[in-house]
């Protein structure tokens, strides 16, 4: 009896002494670019892309000036925010207005090429979220950006905004 109290006592106190390891999805590499104001709402948020251990991104969409139970479409566009009817990279999760966020875990494309946190980084892209993807709401943009190469590159402040191409 003794014997079997002191095992337990000693597995109890080995248990006790282990630490947990904590593993991270993020390799810590990150990128955030500043939304601009596009319509008369006052909407303005930042997206942070975040390097998964595996190559992939993380994108996070926080906006600022949303609310209610509205989804609002963000799209990922091929050339600069300005642009109009640029072809769409990919389609992400909508932003929920209660909350103001959207995350989106991407891998690929909307042509299904694959994507990479550093391929996004080189990307001359930009980023648009609607207030609707119907009607003609759809094409009043709450807020975008350029990301990728074309945020680096255009150093000059606002510029406007192009309409999307519509489908």
């Amino acid at each position: 009896m003794k014997k079997s109290v002191i095992m337990a006592i000693l597995v109890l106190s080995l248990l006790a002494c282990q630490t947990t390891e904590v593993v991270s999805d993020f390799t810590g590499n990150e990128s955030t670019y500043y939304l601009q104001k596009a319509s008369d709402y006052p909407v303005t948020g930042i997206v942070t892309f975040k390097e998964k251990t595996d190559g992939s991104t993380k994108i996070i969409v926080v906006l600022s000036g949303t609310e209610g139970n509205y989804f609002h479409p963000v799209h990922l566009h091929l050339g600069d925010i300005s642009v109009d009817g640029a072809d769409v990279a990919a389609l992400l999760t909508p932003v929920f207005g209660k909350t103001g966020i959207s995350e989106t875990d991407i891998t690929k494309l909307a042509d299904e090429t694959s994507i990479s946190y550093r391929d996004l980084l080189e990307l001359e892209a930009s980023l648009k979220i609607h207030l609707s993807d119907q009607g003609i709401e759809r094409d009043i943009i709450l807020a975008g950006g350029n990301i990728g190469k074309l945020a680096v590159s255009n150093s000059a402040g606002r510029t406007g905004f192009g309409l999307c191409k519509s489908n």
